[in-house]
């Protein structure tokens, strides 16, 4: 048996290429702080800001930041582990969690997750066949065929069934881990998988296999990827579009060509500018950007980069800069928004 877990009635792509397989609008996450009378919450972490992203159909999109700059939040806002403060998510035009759209479980069936830590995501008690056999069981899947498809999903990830179906997560390596994390993630046959820094704990040779199997399986079972990572190299390899994050707000996005190859964003350039260089003549003689986020409790009003920006100006301190169009991509800088008052603006 080789059901597609749907809902009934629904079909895997309703609305045609053009329309968004997920569209998210207006997403807001902040954490309180207890510390007040009672322990009542005084302030708040502004971990996600209002941000509003679209992930096309077939596409890898891949997310870049700093540490604490609210990729992690995201992923878990679109997922729904963590429940959004304002803001909504759309999935193939249907809302999620909403009294005319679909229920998170359903939304679950189409949108997976993998997390960075390998060993901490998987039940030490049960083997790795039950690993993945678990929730196409869960969600109505007889046994005998969640246990063929566990098997099934074990080879493409480049796992001998025979080999590894019986074992438990501590005979495995990390990056065998990883695989069945990612053959857990399929189980379901998703549409979207969301990668959560998936290879940042392998080495370089185990995280190369991986990312190419990556590669593979996208084609082979026609998925879409939301791909979060610090390493600027690897999202270049396997990304489509790119979305800058920057203290809970997007900076830059754009194809992976012009966000690499033309950054507008002061940050993104000062990202890309860390990257480290194999020519010797290249090395980075002094830091590309200097200091330490602010504090997201009390960010800077304003462009929140601007404390950290080479160009900033009083008009930075003013006014938030949108998301504008900028080409090839689209920037919230001053410096790109003409008639903003910037020294460096077009005049309109």
């Amino acid at each position: 048996m080789d059901t597609i877990i749907r809902k009934p009635g629904g079909t895997p792509d309703r609305g045609g290429p053009a329309q968004p397989l997920l569209l998210a609008t207006g997403l807001r996450k902040h954490f309180p702080i207890p510390g007040g009378v009672l322990g009542r919450a005084t302030k708040v972490v502004r971990a996600v800001d209002d941000l509003t992203l679209s992930v096309a159909k077939g596409e890898t999109l891949g997310v870049v930041g700093e540490s604490g700059c609210g990729k992690s939040t995201v992923a878990r806002l679109l997922i729904r582990l963590i429940k959004p403060d304002l803001g909504s998510v759309v999935l193939d035009g249907d809302p999620v969690d909403e009294p005319h759209g679909i229920t998170v479980n359903e939304l679950r069936r189409q949108v997976q997750m993998v997390f960075q830590d390998s060993y901490a995501s998987l039940n030490p008690r049960l083997t790795i066949v039950e690993t993945i056999a678990f929730a196409p069981k869960a969600h109505g899947l007889p046994a005998a065929d969640a246990k063929e498809r566990s098997r099934d999903l074990l080879a493409k990830v480049g796992l001998e069934p025979n080999t590894f179906a019986e074992r438990y997560p501590h005979e495995l390596s990390g990056g065998q881990r990883q695989r069945v994390n990612i053959a857990r993630a399929l189980a379901l046959r998703p549409r979207l998988v969301i990668l959560d820094e998936a290879v940042s704990a392998l080495d370089k040779s185990v995280e190369a296999q991986v990312l190419n199997m990556l590669v593979d399986l996208k084609s082979e079972l026609d998925l879409t990827y939301l791909f979060i990572s610090h390493d600027l190299n690897v999202v270049q390899y396997l990304s489509d579009r790119v979305m800058v994050m920057y203290l809970g707000k997007i900076v830059e996005i754009g194809a992976v060509e012009a966000i690499y190859g033309n950054p507008q964003h002061p940050y993104t350039r000062a990202l890309l500018s860390a990257r480290p260089s194999m020519d010797p003549r290249r090395r980075t003689q002094e830091a590309p950007i200097q200091g330490d986020p602010p504090n997201p409790i009390d960010p800077p009003s304003g462009c929140r980069f601007r404390t950290r920006c080479p160009f900033a100006e009083d008009v930075c301190a003013r006014i938030e800069p949108p998301l504008a169009d900028a080409g090839a991509q689209a920037v919230a800088c001053h410096m790109r928004v003409a008639g903003s008052g910037h020294s460096k603006a077009a005049t309109p």
